[in-house]
């Protein structure tokens, strides 16, 4: 029987629901720790001063971590993904086209327009490139990172009795 769209609609706002939230929870590791690495943080020195592209790789691995685990328990937990080498695989692929989406509008504001303050590392890198890297994400885990692999039922063909089959030994 076919899914109500209402139904599927319900279904699509819960899992996009968990998605954001298990996103949330990473781009908050992704973005405290990109600008201490990039900026540091009172006392703490920036690690990778003038070098935003490589804070923003390292925080996008560590928070690739947490966003993995919090996927597969909570928001496709309920989906049979098949092999979990085939879907980390792929988790990890989709994850560094993302980077790479994040990182472009950074590598725009700081070396074409040469604007390298905080302020605009932040906008263009956590707010432009995550942004679009989320759509590219949210698209891909659904459609090829978590795709359901569970078997379609079987269809089950019934005969109408009440058809005649013309007999051809008359």
């Amino acid at each position: 029987m076919k899914e109500s769209i209402s139904a599927r609609m319900r279904r699509l706002a819960g899992e996009a629901f968990k998605f954001l939230t298990v996103g949330g929870l990473g781009y908050i590791v992704d973005v405290g720790l990109s600008n201490v690495l990039a900026y540091g943080l009172g006392s703490i020195p920036a690690l990778l001063d003038g070098s935003p592209i490589k804070s923003k790789i390292v925080s996008t691995v560590i928070s690739m971590m947490v966003v993995w685990t919090g996927n597969k328990l909570w928001t496709y937990g309920d989906r049979a993904t098949g092999s979990n080498l085939r879907g980390i695989s792929l988790f990890v692929v989709v994850n560094m086209v993302g980077m790479v989406i994040t990182v472009i509008p950074l590598g725009v504001t700081w070396y074409l327009l040469d604007m390298r303050d905080q302020l605009t590392y932040n906008i263009s890198t956590n707010i432009i490139g995550v942004g679009l890297a989320m759509l590219f994400r949210f698209y891909a885990y659904r459609t090829w990172v978590f795709k359901d692999a569970t078997p379609a039922a079987e269809v089950v063909v019934e005969l109408d009795e009440s058809r005649t089959v013309p007999d051809d030994r008359d």
